[in-house]
């Protein structure tokens, strides 16, 4: 698992890469994009490193992945199986951010592509109390138990983590309108937040996306007095 390098830190962020990839893969994106790491001086980011694993849509050759899916489409059913694996493997890294002080509320996850899937996994259907989800270039399978939780969730739906969407509009590997499909599902269910589609994008991170995310970031996570009195 790679994080960012930070003294002290009184918010996290959690950032899935997408299948295939690793999370110092994720980081040097990142570096490369906006020629520095986020500039978020009290947030910890952390990027994991999905379990190597069999994965259907390379015919079962072993890639890093967070979960098995029959095919790359809207319309596949989910496997339960392994998205509880992968559910394990989040649960752990939020709890690890717990032990170390930093309240649920002051957590954000978000994901690239199945990264993102993940992402929107883990706060409308394991952890609906964190901050805010964030997913770029991703969707939910038509009959995601993700719809199924949120149209059983009892708490009020303004108490549940704001969303925010990217996607490229040429993206021909998860196509926008699953993108959008799966945003506007959300919001049916309750879910506030933005979808932004991203002009001349394939399936890919851009730097301008890049930056709008450090901004929500930073309201979503703004600096405590103690970590200004830090810098003091």
């Amino acid at each position: 698992m790679a994080t960012s390098s930070i003294r002290k830190h009184s918010a996290s962020v959690i950032f899935f890469h997408g299948s295939g990839d690793t999370g110092p893969n994720l980081i040097e994106w990142v570096r490369f994009l906006l020629g520095r790491d986020f500039d978020l001086s009290h947030v910890k980011l952390i990027y994991p490193t999905a379990p190597t694993q069999k994965y259907t849509p390379l015919n079962g050759q072993l890639s890093t992945v967070w979960f098995d899916r029959r095919s790359v489409n809207i319309a596949a059913q989910e496997s339960k199986k392994s998205m509880s694996q992968s559910y394990e493997i989040v649960q752990k890294l939020i709890q690890n951010e717990i032990d170390l002080g930093i309240p649920l509320n002051r957590i954000i996850v978000g994901g690239f592509s199945m990264g993102g899937a993940l992402a929107l996994h883990t706060g409308y259907h394991l952890n609906t109390g964190l901050a805010g989800v964030f997913a770029h270039s991703s969707f939910l399978n038509r009959k995601s138990v993700v719809y199924e939780s949120l149209e059983n969730q009892k708490q009020p739906k303004s108490t549940l983590p704001e969303l925010r969407m990217f996607h490229g509009e040429r993206d021909t590997l998860v196509p926008l309108e699953w993108g959008l499909e799966t945003f506007e599902s959300l919001q049916k269910l309750g879910i506030t937040g933005t979808f932004i589609p991203l002009k001349n994008t394939l399936h890919e991170l851009k730097r301008s996306s890049l930056l709008d995310l450090q901004e929500w970031i930073a309201k979503k996570l703004p600096p405590l007095n103690t970590d200004i009195s830090n810098k003091l």
